[in-house]
C-alpha cells in the first residue's frame, strides 16, 4: 500500500461524456494551475476529480463504474482523495452520497468555486476564459452558452445544467483571442443549443452576430458549429456560413426522429414536413454544406410503422454524417411518464439497421471524393500515417484522412495541408500530399 505523499500532489482530472464536459474540465484545470497546483488529464495523480456524464443509461453506468474504480484505488492506497463533479453528480448527489460514501465530496455543474475550495484553491474571477487545453493545441471547444430552455421530453439536461444562459459576444471574442494566442486554429462552438444563443441577453437570436465577430480573430482559420436545434433555426446564419470562408461548411443538427407522432410526443416543436422543408432550405442556401444529425430509436410508442418511416427518410435524405442511439428511459423527464414499451433488443436492432443504411450512404458519398483535393488539418500521427480532417469532419465522431507518414518532411501536427484523395472506405479517406 502506498503511503500518503508529503510533496506536491498531482490532481488527475478524468473527463467523461460530451465536449461540454471537456470544456468544463479545461476551465477547472486553468483555475488549478493558476493556484499553483499540478494538474494532469487522465494520468496518475494522488487526487482524482471525476467529471461525470448523466445523460443516458450507458453514460451514467460508465460514470458510476469510473467512480467505483477510483474508490477501489483509494481503498488500496493508490490514490488519496476522490472528488466527483459534473452532470451525474448534479442530478443524483443525494443518492450517490448514500450509495458510494467513500467519495470525499460530490459537486454539481455550477459548483466550481466550491470544488476549487475543496482542492485547496481559490476561484480567480480574473481568469474567466483561461483554460488548460486537453485537446491537441490546434483546436479547442468554445462553449457559448450554458443550460437549456427546450422542453424535450426525453432530455434531463435542464435538470443537470439549469436554464439557458448566453455568454456575451465580447467575452467570447476575448476567449477566442486567448485561444488563438496559444496556437488554436479551429474553434468548435458548442452549447446545448447554439440556435437559442442571445435570446436571453439580446432578446433575439444572435448566433449570426457572434459568428461575424469571431471571424475577425486573425489566427483562427476554421469555426465549426455543433448542436443546432431545428425548431426556430436562425436562417441568417446560412448567409454567414456561405459568405465567410473561415466558417466550416458543416453543421450538427440533432433531429432525433422524423415521425410527426413521435416528434410531437418528444415535444420537439416540429413535424416531418417542417423538418424536410428546413433541410431543403439549408441545402439550397449552402449547397456544399455537410450535415450531421443524431437519431433516437425505441422512444415510447414507436411502432414498426414509425421506424420504417425513419428508415426510408434516412435513405432519402442521405446525411453526410449520422449517429443513432437507443432511447434511455430517464427519471424526472416528461417521457418517463410514458411506458417504455419498446424492448431493449428491438431498440438495438433498430439502431443497427439505421447505422447499416448510413454506412452504405457514407461509403457511396466517400467514393465521390476520390480524385478530389481537400484542405486537411493534421490532428496526430498514428502508426504509418498522419491523421487529419477536412472542414466537413469534426474530431472523434467523423471521417478522418490518412496520409502516409513517409511524407513527414512536409507534414506536422496542427498544420493545414492540401491532400488528394486516392482511396475511400465507409469512414476513412486515404490521400497524398498535393
Amino acid at each position: 500500500m502506498r503511503t500518503k505523499s508529503t510533496g506536491k500532489k498531482k490532481i488527475n482530472i478524468v473527463t467523461l461524456g460530451c465536449a461540454k464536459n471537456v470544456y468544463d474540465s479545461e476551465v477547472l484545470s486553468g483555475q488549478l494551475k493558476a493556484n499553483g497546483k499540478e494538474v494532469v488529464h487522465e494520468k496518475e495523480g494522488e487526487i482524482v476529480v471525476i467529471n461525470t456524464c448523466g445523460f443516458i443509461g450507458e453514460a451514467k453506468q460508465e460514470s458510476i463504474d469510473t467512480i467505483l474504480e477510483y474508490v477501489d484505488k483509494k481503498e488500496k492506497g493508490l490514490v488519496e482523495q476522490v472528488f466527483v463533479t459534473g452532470c451525474l453528480s448534479a442530478r443524483y448527489k443525494p443518492d450517490l452520497e448514500k450509495e458510494i460514501p467513500d467519495v470525499d465530496q460530490y459537486f454539481g455543474t455550477r459548483d466550481l468555486p466550491l470544488l476549487l475550495k475543496a482542492l485547496g484553491a481559490d476561484y480567480k474571477h480574473e481568469l474567466v476564459g483561461e483554460r488548460l487545453l486537453s485537446t491537441p493545441l490546434h483546436y479547442a471547444y468554445l462553449k457559448i452558452s450554458e443550460g437549456c430552455d427546450r422542453p424535450c421530453s426525453f432530455c434531463a439536461i435542464p435538470l443537470m445544467r439549469g436554464n439557458h444562459r448566453s455568454t456575451p459576444i465580447e467575452d467570447l471574442v476575448d476567449r477566442a483571442k486567448i485561444l488563438a494566442s496559444k496556437g488554436v486554429k479551429e474553434l468548435i462552438l458548442i452549447a446545448q443549443d447554439l440556435t437559442y444563443y442571445g435570446l436571453d441577453i439580446y432578446k433575439k437570436r444572435a448566433l449570426a452576430d457572434l459568428l461575424k465577430e469571431l471571424v475577425k480573430v486573425d489566427e483562427i482559420e476554421w469555426i465549426r458549429l455543433h448542436y443546432l436545434f431545428p425548431t426556430g433555426f436562425p436562417e441568417d446564419i446560412l448567409d454567414v456560413i456561405k459568405d465567410e470562408p473561415k466558417i466550416c461548411n458543416y453543421i450538427d443538427i440533432p433531429l432525433q426522429h422524423i415521425s410527426t407522432k413521435i416528434l410531437t410526443s418528444m415535444r420537439r416543436g416540429t413535424t416531418h414536413e417542417k423538418t424536410d422543408a428546413l433541410l431543403d432550405k439549408i441545402r439550397q442556401k449552402v449547397p456544399n454544406l455537410c450535415i450531421r444529425t443524431t437519431l433516437i430509436c425505441g422512444y415510447p410508442g414507436e411502432t414498426e410503422e414509425d421506424f420504417q418511416e425513419m428508415k426510408e427518410w434516412v435513405r432519402n435524405q442521405r446525411f453526410d454524417r449520422l449517429g443513432c442511439f437507443a432511447y434511455s428511459h430517464e427519471e424526472q423527464t416528461h417521457a418517463y411518464l410514458l411506458q417504455d414499451d419498446v424492448p431493449a433488443e428491438v431498440k438495438q436492432q433498430r439502431v443497427a439497421e439505421i447505422m447499416e443504411i448510413q454506412s452504405q450512404i457514407s461509403w457511396e458519398l466517400n467514393q465521390r471524393k476520390i480524385g478530389k483535393q481537400y484542405k486537411v488539418l493534421i490532428d496526430r500521427k498514428e502508426g504509418n500515417y498522419f491523421v487529419g480532417r477536412t472542414e466537413f469532419d469534426s474530431p472523434d465522431v467523423d471521417n478522418e484522412v490518412l496520409i502516409p507518414a513517409d511524407d513527414d518532411n512536409y507534414i506536422s501536427i496542427g498544420r493545414f495541408v492540401n491532400v488528394e484523395i486516392e482511396k475511400a472506405e465507409e469512414f476513412d479517406l486515404y490521400g497524398k500530399l498535393v
